[in-house]
């Protein structure tokens, strides 16, 4: 048994270095990775940046077993992110075959020594891991620009207010910002640059971000514009209305915890607080089992 593991690990290895040099040789990497690994190499560590080298070979065929369907979700889902890491729909497809292929090997060499609930574990990380790693980051850039958003829009009526024109104010603004708002905001403008109508602009900025808030934003400003109310007004309305959205929310948020927090102390630390206390006086009033026990 012992024997046959080793034989897996030793060609699953042989594998890897096998495939690193067939990709050095010859492989050619598609035109978005190689400008994410040239330069983005400070957004993705030297590990990703290894996975994605070997896994790059097998990528195509992980987008044709997707599908156009997933792959066109898959690639939404990417750009909710905000590419983090320099994350690419190619990279992602990289990504899933290598820890799919570990994913594999791990879970036949568990099931090798009888190790069935850490097989399942390997399986779910060679099938989830880079999932994970994408969920939580639409997470937390969401959370990120929903922070960031009422801010934005009080600095950007003040400035809008001291006679910059709005484009003017909203590139002045983005430049005292950091963050994925920051980014949002730079993407729009300079496809206002570039040609594309306001309206359209402000349309893919909705598009490209799955929050409430900035739906809002876009929408209360496109309905401003088409009823020609005073630009600050709209935006000082806009940036109330999502302080009171935030303060429904926390509210909620704490009515779902009350319950949860409810069935903790009453499943976990009610019973284990009685049988301390119970424990403790037994203890301390010296009682004598063996009585109980038969001795």
């Amino acid at each position: 048994m012992d024997l046959l593991l080793a034989l897996v690990i030793g060609l699953a290895v042989y594998g890897a270095i096998h495939g690193i040099r067939m990709y050095r040789a010859d492989a050619k990497l598609p035109g978005d990775l190689a400008v994410a690994l040239e330069s983005g190499a400070s957004r993705t560590s030297a590990v990703g940046s290894g996975i994605d080298r070997l896994g790059i070979r097998w990528a195509p065929a992980v987008l044709r077993m997707m599908g156009p369907k997933a792959v066109n979700k898959k690639r939404r889902q990417i750009d909710l992110a905000g590419n983090p890491g320099g994350l690419t729909l190619d990279r992602y497809a990289a990504r899933r075959a290598v820890y799919g292929a570990l994913g594999v090997l791990g879970a036949f060499s568990m099931l090798l020594r009888g190790q069935l609930f850490l097989a399942l574990l390997m399986v779910a990380f060679g099938l989830f891991w880079v999932e994970a790693g994408i969920w939580s980051a639409i997470r937390v850039r969401r959370e990120h620009i929903e922070r960031t958003l009422p801010d934005f829009l009080d600095v950007l009526a003040v400035v809008v207010s001291a006679g910059l024109g709005f484009r003017q104010a909203l590139d002045r603004v983005a430049e005292k910002y950091e963050g994925p708002w920051s980014d949002e905001l730079r993407i729009t403008l300079r496809q206002m640059d570039m040609g594309v109508s306001r309206r359209q602009a402000f349309e893919e900025l909705r598009r490209r971000n799955d929050s409430e808030q900035v739906a809002m934003f876009v929408t209360t400003l496109q309905q401003g514009e088409e009823l020609g109310a005073p630009i600050v007004e709209t935006l000082i309305q806009i940036a109330n209305d999502m302080r009171r959205t935030d303060a429904q929310n926390a509210r909620r948020k704490a009515a779902r915890a009350v319950p949860k927090a409810t069935f903790a102390v009453t499943t976990f630390l009610l019973p284990g607080t009685l049988l301390l206390l119970t424990v403790g006086f037994v203890y301390g009033a010296d009682v004598d089992l063996t009585s109980l026990t038969g001795g």
